[in-house]
């Protein structure tokens, strides 16, 4: 039996018990379906509901609801169209993401529902961007995040709850404890007593609750919710059983039947049933059975609907367009007027930022030591000063996180910018980047102006973790763009154009550029083409084809060369994703023989795509093979001598040399 230490009418405690049912009445219709291969896979959530309807009708219509595998609740509460949300779980054309994700790996801005992805808590960090959002606009609205314990395991989970409890957010992190993370046993997904204990170590208010008691979850939310609006962070641990499979297909075999016995009288909705008879809310098994009747009345219809519905038909022009890229910012037409002075590349960057900031107070700049101390190549130095702690944010070492928290913030329309460190700790950031961010609009996401700056590069003796150039990790992500400036000039103009660009950005800074190379510049920055390369030198006996560093190396060597007669042309292609094809394809038309230049290390570098693609799109050109000259495959070393035999000009010379003679 359950109480309600809250006096309800019974208009709201039907309909609390009507939202109940409906997540388990489609539910059941749902294993049906999966027994006779109408659908081909289902999350169960019977016997949680109470968490989900629990936590959803505590809250505000505009908070929001970062939910997971079990959570139909959620959906069915926030009044999701029906036929819609049968056709995601269908794989239908009308779906959410129109077949092209499954089951619950979609949201709904409309209802303020983010939708979970597969890598279990990555979400989490999503759910604190969102919430300082709402915190910067001085608005009284919180998010809420599920998670398993299963999940409490991952990296996201910690980092999530750690900048929460630093930053003072209006989030609620709740765990669906129920036993078991797919076959594993909570004995063996963590050593603590209880999971809300962790709470204390992150500094955020934690509670306890029996996930199967309605009343008990509503009223905790409530709670949680008037604590989180005040900065006081709520971890919320919901005990409660996986009654199914962790997905049916994986059944319950590794579960003592002693378990599903101790559990079955705690079934939340039998639970609800008996306190309304209790209560005499209701006065009979007869009248609970005609509101089983009403709801499958309500709900069967849509379902009818969407198992008929049209299936997705493929158009490899909308299924690129829908993964690729948003158009940029227009070039500006009209040349810049006004002062003009000399700049190093972090200068450049520095004034991108600046301009930027100034004109549009949505853009805001985390990452680690950014804030007082400026970031460790100085590039925010002054800019606390300028636009105050609540913009330029200081995070703990939290590369995954900070990340994560950014996608919250883009999707209520921030700008935010995410400097790492350097740009070899952007792979503990890698699954954000890859399964959240990357794949965001194709699957069902709005746009989201990211730029995540990168400081790149050896040369500088800094050994090999934090020399590395790993612009080639995300070549093959459709929907991120890559950008590689050489030259102050596209330091600050290129960067000002990713700032405002509604793609996400990864933008790599060259270390070793940052003070080495001054140029006279505008000392205001213009939108440009950020997709097109640039013929920095022209010529006709050779081309070589780099980007970055590898800009200054091809025109240095080209100096020597053609002081022999030979004259090199030097292609800047500044874009690795996307890659500008044309001047490509025009400048080895005029010269017939390439070379590929790069600072990366030989295997899998960006120069492999464009090696390939010129093979493809531009052999008959050729009068001679495609060369590469690159790093060679090892980690980049720390001592200064066997860094400049490392490095892919070491052998430039040799390799132009055999190009020109064949």
């Amino acid at each position: 039996m359950i109480t309600a230490t809250e006096k309800f009418s019974k208009k709201d405690s039907l309909f609390f018990y009507r939202n109940l049912l409906l997540p388990r009445l489609i539910e059941n219709k749902m294993l049906s379906l999966l027994r006779q291969n109408k659908i081909s896979k289902w999350f169960s959530g019977i016997g949680q509901e109470a968490i989900s309807v629990g936590v959803a009708t505590a809250l505000h219509k505009d908070d929001y609801l970062l939910p997971m595998h079990r959570n139909l609740g959620v959906f069915t509460s926030r009044d999701v169209p029906l036929y819609t949300l049968f056709c995601q779980l269908f794989g239908k054309a009308d779906g959410f993401t129109g077949g092209r994700d499954r089951s619950f790996h979609f949201g709904t801005m409309d209802h303020r529902i983010i939708g979970m992805i597969s890598h279990l808590a990555a979400t989490m960090p999503v759910a604190d961007g969102l919430a300082l959002a709402k915190k910067m606009n001085g608005e009284q609205q919180v998010a809420v995040s599920f998670c398993g314990d299963g999940a409490t395991s991952e990296g996201d989970f910690h980092e999530a709850l750690n900048l929460a409890g630093v930053w003072k957010l209006p989030v609620i992190f709740v765990i669906e404890n129920n036993g078991y993370g797919l076959s594993t046993p909570t004995s063996e997904q963590y050593a603590c007593e209880n999971l809300v204990d962790r709470a204390a170590g992150y500094g955020l208010e934690g509670f306890k609750i029996d996930g199967n008691n309605f009343f008990e979850v509503h009223e905790a939310t409530k709670k949680a919710r008037e604590l989180a609006l005040q900065g006081k962070p709520v971890l919320i641990e919901a005990k409660t059983f996986r009654m199914r499979g962790h997905e049916e297909a994986s059944g319950t075999f590794y579960v003592e039947d002693a378990e599903f016995e101790k559990w079955k009288p705690k079934d939340p909705i039998y639970r609800f049933e008996q306190w309304l008879l209790e209560e005499k809310v209701i006065k009979s098994e007869e009248e609970l059975d005609t509101i089983k009747k009403e709801l499958t009345a309500v709900f069967e219809p849509h379902l009818k609907k969407a198992l008929k519905a049209a299936d997705p038909v493929y158009d490899e022009s909308i299924e690129r367009d829908r993964a690729g890229l948003h158009s940029a910012p227009v070039p500006s037409s009209n040349g810049i007027k006004g002062s003009s002075s000399e700049k190093r590349i972090v200068d450049a960057v520095q004034l991108a930022h600046k301009q930027a900031f100034d004109e549009d107070d949505r853009f805001l700049l985390m990452g680690q030591d950014v804030a007082e101390y400026g970031g460790v190549f100085k590039v925010s130095e002054g800019f606390i000063e300028r636009y105050g702690k609540d913009r330029i944010r200081n995070t703990p070492i939290i590369e995954s996180g900070a990340i994560g928290a950014a996608i919250g913030l883009a999707l209520e329309g921030y700008k935010p910018v995410v400097e790492m460190q350097f740009a070899d700790f952007i792979s503990c950031g890698f699954n954000q980047i890859v399964n959240n961010l990357s794949k965001g609009r194709y699957r069902w996401m709005p746009e989201m102006n990211i730029t995540i700056r990168a400081p790149h590069g050896g040369g500088v003796g800094a050994g090999p973790f934090h020399s590395q150039s790993n612009e080639a990790w995300f070549m093959g992500l459709p929907g991120l763009r890559i950008l590689v400036p050489s030259s102050v000039e596209d330091a600050q103009n290129m960067l000002y154009t990713a700032l405002y660009d509604p793609n996400p950005v990864l933008f790599f800074e060259h270390k070793k550029l940052y003070r080495s190379i001054k140029e006279v510049t505008p000392d205001q920055c213009q939108f440009v083409d950020i997709e097109k390369a640039k013929v920095v030198k022209s010529g006709v006996d050779a081309s070589i084809i780099t980007f970055g560093y590898g800009v200054h190396w091809a025109l240095e060597i080209a100096e020597k060369y053609e002081k022999k007669g030979v004259d090199i042309e030097v292609v800047d292609l500044r874009s690795l994703s996307p890659i500008d094809w044309n001047t490509i394809h025009q400048s080895i038309k005029k010269t017939g023989r390439v070379l590929l230049l790069e600072e990366t290390s030989e295997i899998m570098g960006p120069m492999s795509e464009i090696a390939a693609g010129i093979s493809e799109k531009c052999f008959e050109f050729l009068d001679a093979p495609v060369t590469r000259c690159s790093s060679i495959h090892t980690p980049i070393p720390f001592s200064k001598e066997l860094e400049k035999g490392y490095m892919a000009d070491y052998r430039l010379d040799e390799k132009l040399e055999r190009l020109l003679s064949y």
